[in-house]
């Protein structure tokens, strides 16, 4: 293979999409000694990291606005009076005296219809928080991937996924976007570690059911000297409990 067929093969090589093993052991061994092939694969492998957070599913509307709506539309019962002639009155309208049962399930109805406003109005509520929440990570992301000092690394992981690490000292965060990752076994998810002086401590779980997703990693990023993947009870561990299924040392400058 020439080397101006190597030149080519960037966005292939960072997308891992080349045909066969050789292929990318010729591009990886060129890329030892072209600066500008391996400049240009740093900045593919960010826009690759880019996109893959621009896939993600944008969050539906707000539930809170839908429920508040339809309550402001439920028609309220006019107030049942008793005059003197024995005749139970509401809102200018003679009606029959009730019986207790009719009465009985009328409370029992409007005790379930505020159970189930109420109910949905935490559910808005739950759903505002889950949003902000998701808009305050995605702006996170964004900021890692944008800053100027940025580091990247891409590496390839285990049964074929690839990974790619962004690392912001100035900002002391970092991202990690993953691409063709097989899902773990049920019950499982995959947790992220940094690698501290030796000691792994936590970054976060990726997301559950994604073969592709980009995890804004928990806590401080600048003293870790790279980060572990390993497979956990949903939920996550307080400390690894299997080996690593991938390893990635921190981006150099």
């Amino acid at each position: 293979m020439s080397t101006g067929d190597l030149h080519t093969l960037t966005g292939a090589y960072v997308l891992d999409a080349l045909d066969t093993e050789e292929e990318r052991e010729a591009v990886e061994r060129h890329l030892a000694h072209c600066a500008g092939c391996a400049q240009e694969v740093r900045e593919l492998s960010e826009t690759a990291a880019r996109l893959g957070l621009a896939a993600a599913e944008p969050v539906g509307p707000a539930l809170r606005a839908e429920v508040l709506r339809r309550i402001a539309g439920v028609r309220q019962l006019p107030p049942v009076t008793a005059p003197a002639d024995g005749r139970f009155r509401g809102g200018g309208r003679g009606l029959r005296r009730l019986p207790h049962w009719a009465l009985a399930a009328s409370l029992a109805a409007a005790v379930t219809l505020a159970g189930v406003a109420g109910l949905e109005y935490r559910r808005a509520e739950e759903a505002d928080l889950r949003a902000t929440r998701a808009e305050a990570s995605a702006a996170a992301v964004a900021a890692v991937l944008a800053a100027p000092d940025a580091r990247v690394s891409t590496a390839r992981l285990a049964d074929g996924a690839v990974g790619t690490l962004v690392h912001s000292p100035s900002l002391d965060r970092a991202v990690f976007a993953a691409a063709g990752m097989p899902a773990p076994p049920d019950g499982k998810v995959y947790q992220l570690w940094y690698d501290v002086g030796g000691t792994m401590r936590s970054a976060g779980l990726m997301a559950s059911g994604a073969t592709t997703s980009t995890t804004l990693l928990e806590g401080p990023a600048n003293r870790s000297a790279g980060i572990g993947i390993t497979v956990e009870p949903e939920g996550g561990s307080p400390r690894p409990t299997s080996a690593p299924v991938a390893t990635m040392a921190m981006p150099e400058a």
